[in-house]
């Protein structure tokens, strides 16, 4: 993917020297941007094949909102996101959740975690201090949420979300 937005991103730029950013910078965002469309493709493709695309897609705009509003740990590695990523994603929908207490205490958990250790920021995203307060009451909102959805397929993707927001080990990476 690294390559590929590389040369996407020179492209561009031999279009349109003058009103680009840097090729490093082009490279940074497409990357960003394909391995994302890449998870997303791929499980949805396994969710549709495996009759829970619904389920698939409903862990994907979970898991991503809450992500984009309590921050996280990241893998070093690229390729062990992309893997990662799209097994929980295609593989939540396929793990039942009984009895409902067990979905009241995954919410429970999740609450816990976000009203502690939220937001998580990536240290490569300029996001002022003054807007961490905002950051968790979303998250605490969107976690909250599911006590009134009552759905173990978001109570399972914001579970996910919530491990990496708590810091196991210094430097916010595994």
């Amino acid at each position: 993917m690294n390559t590929l937005a590389y040369r996407i991103a020179v492209a561009i730029k031999k279009a349109d020297p003058d009103r680009t950013h840097s090729i490093e910078v082009m490279q940074y965002s497409l990357g960003i941007l394909l391995n994302t469309g890449l998870i997303v493709a791929t499980s949805l493709l396994i969710g549709w094949s495996t009759g829970e695309l619904a389920s698939t897609l409903l862990v994907l705009i979970g898991l991503g909102s809450l992500r984009m509003a309590s921050g996280g740990t990241h893998f070093k590695s690229v390729w062990a996101c992309n893997i990662v990523s799209v097994l929980l994603c295609a593989g939540i929908p396929h793990v039942p959740v009984y009895p409902e207490t067990l979905l009241f205490l995954i919410n429970l958990t999740n609450l816990t975690v976000m009203i502690t250790f939220a937001p998580r920021p990536d240290a490569n995203v300029a996001i002022p201090a003054k807007m961490y307060p905002l950051l968790k009451w979303i998250s605490i909102g969107l976690v909250g949420s599911n006590f009134i959805i009552g759905s173990h397929v978001i109570g399972l993707a914001f579970l996910v979300q919530s491990l990496t927001v708590i810091p196991w080990r210094k430097g916010g990476t595994l």
